[in-house]
C-alpha cells in the first residue's frame, strides 16, 4: 500500500512539474527593433553584442534568442523571450554597454569607455569622411 501512495505521489510531482515547466517555457520569443545614434560599425557591433550576450545570460537566463545589426541605419533587431527579459531590460543593457537606445541615453561611464568611433555624432564621433565603417571589414 505504501508502494501505491509512494508511485501516486510521484506522478502527481511529474505532473505539476511538467505543467509548470511548459507554462514557463510556453512564451514564444517576440522582436524588439532598438535605435542606437552612436552604433554605426563593426568595433561598436562586436563590442555591444559581447555585452549584450555577456549580461543576458549572467542576469536574464539567456532571455535573447538572437541579435540583428543594421549599422547602416543604427538599429538593432532584438529576439526575446518575454517570460525571462523586457524590453527596459534590454535597452538597460544597450546603456550599460555605452550605447542610446531609442530616446534612453547610455551611462555616462560607460559611454566615456566608448572608442572615438562609437561616440556621437556630437561629441566627435563617428566614421571619418570617405571611410565607411558600417561595412564588414572581413568581405
Amino acid at each position: 500500500m505504501k508502494k501505491i501512495f509512494q508511485l501516486i505521489a510521484l506522478v502527481a510531482i511529474c505532473s505539476i512539474s511538467s505543467k509548470t515547466y511548459s507554462q514557463v517555457m510556453a512564451q514564444k520569443p517576440e522582436w524588439i527593433t532598438i535605435k542606437s545614434a552612436n552604433l554605426r560599425c563593426w568595433i561598436c557591433k562586436d563590442r555591444l553584442e559581447g555585452y549584450i550576450d555577456k549580461e543576458s545570460k549572467i542576469n536574464f537566463e539567456s532571455g535573447i534568442a538572437q541579435i540583428k545589426f543594421n549599422l547602416f541605419t543604427s538599429e538593432i533587431k532584438i529576439q526575446y523571450y518575454p517570460d525571462r527579459i523586457t524590453p527596459e531590460d534590454i535597452r538597460i543593457i544597450i546603456n550599460n554597454a555605452g550605447f542610446d537606445a531609442d530616446n534612453e541615453k547610455a551611462t555616462e561611464t560607460s559611454y566615456k569607455k566608448l572608442p572615438l568611433l562609437c561616440k556621437r555624432n556630437e561629441d566627435g564621433g563617428g566614421p571619418t569622411k570617405g571611410k565607411p565603417c558600417h561595412l564588414n571589414p572581413n568581405e
